[in-house]
């Protein structure tokens, strides 16, 4: 029977652990293969005190400080690997499972050796005949955005291979993640999960979104400027790091023009001080020096050439929160023109 670990990053979650560790313990399960970790971020709020009291087989571990989810994540990762727990499970504060999901998941897990990892379908909440996520697309120059984003489920329950899966619920396999690594901690929060996807595929695994698994997830959108700054830096390290030389190149025009876009929204929302903070970052010698370590590490252990990578990639940005006419009617279809081109000629 395969031991199975469910890690959760917890940072003031009191409003959404209930609902969640609740559903937690309903799954249709056996609960003796199963062990739950909560990994608390210093949090503020009386959420430990909540877990304890109510949940006490929850192992609990906690943190001094908030380390982002990368981090949090990591050291329950850690604890899973060493604990030789056979597959380990990523979710949310914020979501709400279905009892048979899990079981849903292993089903297909246990099919091929070769896929690493399986997400399940990502409804919202209360929202629940809209989609949250069915797996998660990549665009070329490094915007990861969740594919069906708020709109109606059509149906279709077949898993399918995916860019990569949602953080907020994931099914990995321990063995590789002892051969890949754990999240990149230099990230702290967003893009960690497209980057692990990435590395992943790279390494020669696939990723699966399985439809008839469902959970739920109280995501709310938000336009922090503490948000701004990370997934564009990060954004940068997903490309700096995971693509090959020549086609950073190929890319760097249609990079480019997205910057001098994305400078002037910058401007123009008031984000400007972190896209320069972004700026900023690359221009630290450590931080060049971390981004060549691991542009080594990663090349080590490839099996996949960038033309088989990319073919899950996308040249339209189709991120359901921003509503703009200059990015559907001009920008999606000149960078998808140019993304067209560019994919074609990538052999290595």
């Amino acid at each position: 029977m395969n031991k199975i670990a469910i890690i959760i990053v917890n940072y003031n979650g009191k409003e959404y652990l209930p609902d969640c560790l609740k559903s937690l313990a309903d799954l249709a399960c056996p609960k003796e293969n199963l062990k739950i970790f909560l990994i608390d971020n210093a949090s503020s709020d009386d959420s430990v005190d909540y877990v304890k009291n109510n949940f006490p087989e929850i192992e609990i571990i906690i943190n001094k400080e908030n380390l982002g989810f990368a981090a949090g994540n990591n050291i329950g990762l850690q604890k899973a690997i060493a604990g030789q727990f056979d597959y380990i499970f990523l979710l949310n504060q914020d979501t709400i499972c279905q009892p048979d999901f899990l079981n849903k998941l292993m089903a297909v897990m246990e099919k091929d050796e070769q896929i690493a990892a399986v997400q399940p379908r990502l409804m919202l909440y209360p929202e629940i005949n809209k989609v949250n996520s069915l797996g998660n697309a990549i665009h070329y120059l490094g915007f990861g955005f969740s594919s069906g984003g708020y709109q109606q489920f059509a149906g279709e329950l077949e898993p399918k291979e995916i860019a990569y899966a949602s953080g907020a619920a994931v099914l990995m396999r321990r063995q590789v993640l002892e051969k890949i690594g754990l999240f990149d901690p230099e990230f702290f929060m967003y893009h960690e999960d497209l980057d692990l996807g990435w590395r992943v595929r790279m390494a020669g695994y696939k990723i699966l979104v399985v439809p008839s698994a469902v959970v739920y997830h109280k995501y709310h959108f938000s336009k922090s400027i503490k948000k701004y700054y990370f997934m564009e830096r990060n954004r940068f390290i997903c490309l700096l790091e995971n693509y090959k030389l020549a086609t950073l190149l190929l890319i760097l025009p249609a990079l480019i023009a997205m910057e001098l876009g994305l400078l002037l929204f910058s401007f123009k929302s008031g984000f400007w001080r972190e896209k320069l903070r972004v700026y900023g970052y690359f221009l630290g010698l450590k931080n060049w020096q971390r981004i060549f370590r691991e542009r080594r590490a990663r090349k080590e252990k490839r099996v996949r050439s960038d033309s088989e990578i990319v073919k899950l990639f996308t040249g339209k940005i189709e991120f359901q929160e921003i509503d703009n006419w200059l990015l559907k009617k001009i920008a999606n279809p000149l960078f998808n023109a140019y993304w067209q081109l560019v994919k074609s000629v990538i052999f290595w």
